[in-house]
């Protein structure tokens, strides 16, 4: 087996460092400079209050609640570099702080009557967004507690105004103001408590769920990159096998002119007789090794750079056809096209590692569910190439089948290689590696299962005949459009 052969072999993608670990990936930097936002909006807002609403608000303890928000930042400056990382359990405690720190704020003015009650979702936002889930809920679960107490234990919120052309604006009679007191019912207060708890866990979970995806999708691509640099390095190598061959021919033709030399002067019973024979015979061998590597070269010269889609599929398959399972490959142009017309010609590509690897993922998981064949059919017409990869087993599972090409979703059973240690399904990455590698030579991906009586799954390729035949075509407008 070739070095190019070998590259269209899936390699095995280790769990991915987040998914074990599961720690923050929170900077100190960028608590801190939320919590300084937070101590500016805070100090504007008590301070319009109290004089340009002149509500009488406890100043003093709002500023002292405030203040401890701003001597922890100053603090935690000081004493960490911006870039200190946190961990878990220190992001807990921050945020958790903020969540406690906001609720003594609220406590001061008038609890879940305050209309600002909704920031205790913040906290939790951002704990989705970069925490654990275990953490975030820990989080929502300490805010939903804050809300729950102030509903019922609170300073109350003074709301008539002590400045009557204030008062006057607002459209609020004097006399009313003077002789009134709001009392908010127990039920409006009921309904800010569940929207806050609502909030607190509807936003929480959207945004970790986003997150989560984010963090997923990054992983896997950074995995797809890791693949496509190790198929571009693999099919490097026969091209460093000629210029090897190609600089060692001069070397290896000295050493044997020499060793001839030697050996004409050198009697049989001589005792570097049969060493200096040994060393013709191994520089003769070096030499042929070279013939066939020079060979090599010149048909890898023909099908490196181009080769039709025929050769392809076979390059592609050749690594799996002495496995158990046999692949049947077929080819030709669409029902409808003229034998003799430009449609039919066969279409012909740039040798593509990624593409070689995409195709080749999709022929072995198509083996490793096939009972008894796997067909691979290519077919063109005069405006696509198509490649369909058929196998004979149960097909894909209603329930994945929409969910296949996302990472880490694997239809895989579960295989227990050691009995002290647990089943692994695999990391279903390997279907988003060929998936993300074919889209990026403009293909696309269909995935059907056979029609009944038939069972199996068929996975189709699709390629405009256009970009399929000029890569650097995959990205132009015409072709989009």
């Amino acid at each position: 087996m070739s070095l190019t052969e070998t590259s269209s072999v899936p390699v095995e993608t280790a769990p991915p460092e987040w998914l074990r670990a599961g720690d923050s990936r929170l900077r100190l930097h960028t608590i801190v400079r939320l919590r300084w936002l937070a101590v500016i909006g805070q100090s504007l807002t008590v301070l319009a209050v109290h004089w340009v609403l002149g509500m009488s608000v406890p100043l003093g303890w709002c500023f002292a609640v405030i203040a401890l928000s701003a001597w922890l930042n100053v603090a935690l400056r000081i004493r960490f570099p911006e870039s200190q990382r946190l961990t878990s359990r220190s992001a807990f405690l921050m945020l958790g702080f903020d969540i406690l720190q906001l609720a003594a704020l609220l406590f001061l003015t008038g609890g879940l009557e305050n209309p600002f009650a909704f920031l205790l979702v913040a906290p939790v936002a951002v704990s989705a967004s970069a925490l654990p889930l275990r953490t975030t809920i820990a989080l929502g679960a300490l805010a939903v507690a804050a809300a729950s107490l102030l509903a019922y234990v609170y300073y109350p919120l003074p709301w008539c105004h002590r400045n009557e052309a204030v008062l006057e604006v607002f459209s609020v009679p004097v006399s009313w103001c003077r002789s009134q007191e709001i009392a908010i019912p127990q039920l409006y207060l009921l309904g800010v408590w569940t929207a806050v708890t609502l909030g607190i866990a509807f936003i929480g979970f959207y945004t970790w769920r986003t997150a989560q995806e984010n963090r997923r999708m990054a992983e896997a691509l950074a995995a797809t990159e890791l693949v496509l640099a190790r198929e571009q390095r693999l099919s490097a190598l026969d091209g460093m096998a000629a210029a090897a061959a190609h600089g060692l021919g001069t070397p290896l033709a000295t050493i044997a002119v020499a060793t001839k030399e030697l050996l004409r002067e050198t009697k049989q019973d001589d005792p570097i007789y049969e060493d200096l024979l040994l060393v013709r015979h191994q520089a003769e061998r070096c030499r042929d090794i070279l013939k066939e590597l020079s060979a090599r070269a010149e048909e890898l010269d023909t099908i490196m750079s181009r080769l039709p889609v025929t050769h392809l599929i076979d390059e592609v398959v050749d690594p799996y056809r002495p496995l158990a399972v046999p692949i049947v490959v077929t080819s030709g142009p669409q029902s409808g096209v003229f034998a003799k017309s430009n449609a039919a010609r066969e279409p012909v590509t740039d040798r593509n590692p990624g593409v070689l690897y995409g195709l080749g993922n999709l022929i072995e998981n198509a083996l490793d569910f096939a009972k008894e064949k796997v067909t691979v059919h290519a077919s063109w017409s005069r405006d696509e190439v198509r490649i369909v990869v058929t196998d004979d087993g149960d097909g894909f599972p209603p329930d994945v089948r929409d969910q296949l090409g996302e990472p880490f979703v694997t239809t895989r059973p579960a295989v227990t290689i050691d009995h002290s240690e647990p089943a692994y399904a695999g990391m279903g990455l390997g279907f988003f590696i060929a998936k993300t590698l074919l889209e990026r030579s403009c293909a696309r991906l269909e995935l059907a299962n056979r029609p009944e009586p038939e069972t199996g799954a068929v996975v189709t390729v699709i390629w405009p005949r256009k970009a399929f035949e000029t890569p650097q075509c995959c990205d132009s407008e015409e072709l989009i459009a």
